[in-house]
């Protein structure tokens, strides 16, 4: 039965386990074109895509996971604010708790933390992996197109039975991924996402996120 574009919305959800069943290339294609009829400022269509599966996966997840061992993050002082205000840091903390509680995490526990923050750079198992880059000139407008870009590929992966995760965690190495995908030096990574199918026997995947009321963010006038 085909899903409706409100069912593709709602039932979208950050999955953070994948199986290693494979996605059929011309189900990506389709997913990756069709999303690309996303809005741009002036329709300047700002996102590239770099598609990592099988062994150029493998080799992104090796490389980074290593860095990461290493501790050679790099601090980013773009994507997200220097310090959160709330509603926004009771929100973000929830999520964190929410979620280390149901895999068996708790406060303090570094070790595990840091273990479960690992498995974003193996892109959570899913057997596509996208990186996301922009045109080192490109500024808000081009972020805003881009998220807008990363929107229609996570509702379309949907309609097609496929789960996704978008992760900013990858900035944080974007010079080792630049090194290691021999991107061009005029391109930015802005994020990753994890595409695939969810592991539905993964209990990290209960987790279910709340949403603020309409009367919290929209402000009606007549």
């Amino acid at each position: 039965m085909s899903m409706s574009a409100t069912e593709a919305v709602t039932s979208r959800r950050s999955i953070r386990a994948f199986t290693d069943q494979p996605v059929p290339d011309e189900t990506l294609r389709t997913i990756l074109a069709d999303a690309s009829r996303a809005a741009s400022g002036t329709n300047i269509q700002p996102w590239h895509v770099t598609v990592l599966q099988g062994q150029a996966k493998d080799g992104l997840v090796d490389a980074i996971q290593a860095a990461f061992d290493d501790g050679a993050t790099e601090k980013d002082e773009k994507y997200y604010p220097s310090e959160f205000v709330e509603p926004y840091r009771a929100r973000r903390r929830k999520i964190g708790w929410d979620m280390y509680g149901l895999i068996g995490i708790e406060k303090g526990d570094y070790e595990k933390m840091a273990a479960q923050a690992r498995q974003n750079y193996e892109f959570f198992g899913a057997p596509v992996g996208l990186i996301f880059t922009m045109h080192e000139t490109m500024s808000y407008g081009g972020w805003m197109d881009l998220g807008l870009y990363m929107a229609n590929i996570m509702t379309l992966a949907r309609e097609h039975g496929l789960d996704t995760c978008p992760q900013a965690a990858w900035r944080e190495f974007e010079t080792a991924i630049h090194t290691h995908l021999q991107l061009p030096e005029d391109q930015r990574v802005i994020v990753g996402m994890a595409l695939g199918y969810e592991d539905t026997s993964a209990v990290i995947n209960e987790l279910r996120t709340e949403r603020a009321d309409l009367s919290e963010f929209v402000d009606f006038r007549s």
